[in-house]
């Protein structure tokens, strides 16, 4: 049973979080501001999609930087056929 509990609770966390922390903690902070801002006058669906706008260029630039400075390294270049 606790083998099952552990697998159901690792699927949970890899589908939330997936590969980067970072872009879920946005996503929960969006949501937690989406709420306040819902309890007042102002309208709250420009929240959510002004997060993506600036969290997914962000999250694009890094991992292309740590792609690149791996490939750099040759830690993940192109196979060389020898």
């Amino acid at each position: 049973m606790i083998r099952v509990l552990r697998a159901f609770g690792e699927f949970w966390y890899d589908f939330i979080v997936g590969d980067d922390w970072r872009v879920a903690v946005a996503v929960v902070v969006a949501l937690a501001i989406t709420y306040g801002v819902s309890t007042t006058s102002i309208p709250a669906w420009w929240v959510l999609p002004t997060t993506v706008v600036i969290v997914l260029p962000l999250s694009l630039w890094r991992e292309a930087r740590v792609r690149r400075l791996r490939f750099r390294s040759g830690a993940d270049g192109p196979a060389t056929g020898r």
